[in-house]
């Protein structure tokens, strides 16, 4: 008889704050070890924490794009462990009265929709971040006291790829709400799996495994520890709860500690931090800040007719679907091709986001009514896309500069395409025995004799119709 998977995700978030939850530290990855931390990140003694404002208003988005019901009166609570990462001995978290509870999150599985339940959702402050040699443990504090939050599923996920889907979902969620930015290389989205398999509907016994570095590694964590809970079991021999790790490089899961008694953390009120209360009117106009959602974005995007390939690569861009969110009235189709291939190649080549360049809101607008009237080519456009986006000249200025005026007057070109034609009635005639490829050169003739002066798609739309008379 198979074994039945059953998975809960715990992931915690790191929320995108100026300064830390409860101390006024800046809030930021990458600087020098210890560098941003103060005396209440350190735990001195009689130092009093103040709540971060900010990292409550990112909580209600994040609860509200979590489809979470959203509890007006909170409290936060000390949790009491004494570990080297925690100078307090507690930690400052909402056991009892989160911020979210009872949401869901919607994976599309091959076309069959399924909820993932959301029990709760709360707020806390991260610990330091431990660095583990073989002589010796460092500390930096930098991460001491940054904002988080928590989110917890019910135990409902069965499958590794329900798993991932989920967390793929959660991570474009929260990153198009301008809660977090999600990036599990550094930390700021981490994420543990409870698996445990069992042979009826009643939950066997409960393995955790924590901070899995990748998506990717979460669906290889619950594949390796379900087999392996499994060959325990077939051995007759017994499961008994754990925490363990999972190792990329061994692809295995490897035992960190047993749970032989359940952990007393000691719970109780925060005595230092007074009870959060968030009316209707406070919840409603933090709601009405929450950017434009992935999945409206795909829907406008489809309309507009923009290729399903293309709709997944901007929204796997974020800063290229924010910049296209400014858009109203052009033809989101052109601006999607420019922004996806030159546009794109080029930021990768000087290593910058759209918004730190010159690419003004009027220079895609001039350049996607050139291009949709074949004022210029998207050939043209590759060679001035260095000049638009690192200068701060205008389109028509730029086009001066480089020479380029093309023929827009159709008749002009029709007189174009009919020079070719008389000149190459041969070539015409294979075309009209159904060689594709006499077309290629009637096209190159055209350009040729326009010296590039010509829109290839209006010349080739045009000679195409003349050839077919």
């Amino acid at each position: 008889m198979n074994y039945k998977k059953t998975i809960g995700i715990e992931v915690h978030m790191e929320l995108k704050t100026k300064e830390k939850l409860f101390s006024p530290t800046i809030n930021n990855y990458g600087n020098l070890a210890n560098s941003n931390a103060n005396i209440i990140d350190l735990g001195y003694p009689g130092t009093l924490p103040t709540l971060n404002k900010e990292a409550v208003f990112l909580a209600v988005k994040a609860a509200t794009v979590l489809n979470c019901k959203i509890r007006k009166i909170q409290h936060f609570d000390r949790k009491n462990y004494f570990y080297p990462d925690n100078p307090k001995n507690f930690q400052i978290t909402e056991e009892r009265k989160p911020i979210g509870y009872d949401g869901y999150v919607e994976i599309d599985d091959d076309g069959i929709k399924k909820r993932i339940e959301i029990l709760e959702i709360h707020m806390e402050e991260d610990t330091s971040k431990s660095i583990h040699s073989k002589e010796k443990t460092l500390l930096d504090f930098n991460r001491a006291g940054v904002p988080l939050v928590e989110i917890v599923t019910k135990p409902c996920l069965h499958t590794a790829k329900e798993a991932i889907l989920y967390l793929e979902k959660l991570r474009e969620l929260l990153l198009y709400a301008g809660v977090s930015d999600c990036k599990i290389e550094e930390g700021s989205m981490r994420c543990d799996a409870n698996i445990s398999i069992s042979k009826n509907e009643k939950l066997g016994t409960k393995i955790e495994v924590k901070n899995i570095g990748s998506i990717t590694n979460v669906g290889l964590a619950i594949d390796y520890e379900a087999k392996r809970q499994e060959e325990i079991l077939e051995n007759n021999e017994t499961l008994h709860e754990e925490t363990r790790r999972y190792d990329a490089k061994l692809a295995k899961t490897i035992l960190m500690r047993v749970k032989e008694t359940g952990n007393d953390y000691r719970y109780f009120p925060e005595p230092d931090i007074p009870y959060l209360v968030l009316t209707e009117e406070i919840i409603k106009n933090i709601q009405d800040t929450i950017p434009t959602s992935a999945d409206i974005r795909r829907e406008k995007y489809l309309k507009a007719g923009i290729s399903p390939i293309n709709i997944e690569k901007i929204i796997a861009n974020k800063n290229l679907s924010d910049y296209l969110e400014q858009f109203t009235n052009i033809n989101l189709k052109t601006a999607s091709n420019l922004l996806l291939g030159d546009v794109q190649a080029h930021l990768n080549k000087i290593n910058k986001s759209i918004f730190e360049t010159n690419f003004t809101k009027e220079k895609m607008i001039t350049l996607v009514k050139y291009l949709d009237d074949g004022i210029i080519s998207h050939k043209n456009f590759k060679d001035i896309v260095g000049d638009v986006i690192e200068t701060d000249k205008e389109i028509d200025d730029i086009l001066k500069e480089n020479g380029i005026k093309n023929v827009v007057d159709n008749s002009l070109v029709f007189n174009i395409i009919q020079k070719v034609i008389n000149e190459n009635q041969k070539v015409v005639e294979d075309y009209k025995n159904g060689n594709e490829r006499s077309l290629k050169f009637l096209m190159g003739q055209v350009m040729k004799e326009s010296k590039g002066s010509v829109n290839p798609k209006v010349a080739n739309d045009l000679l195409v119709e003349v050839l077919n008379k």
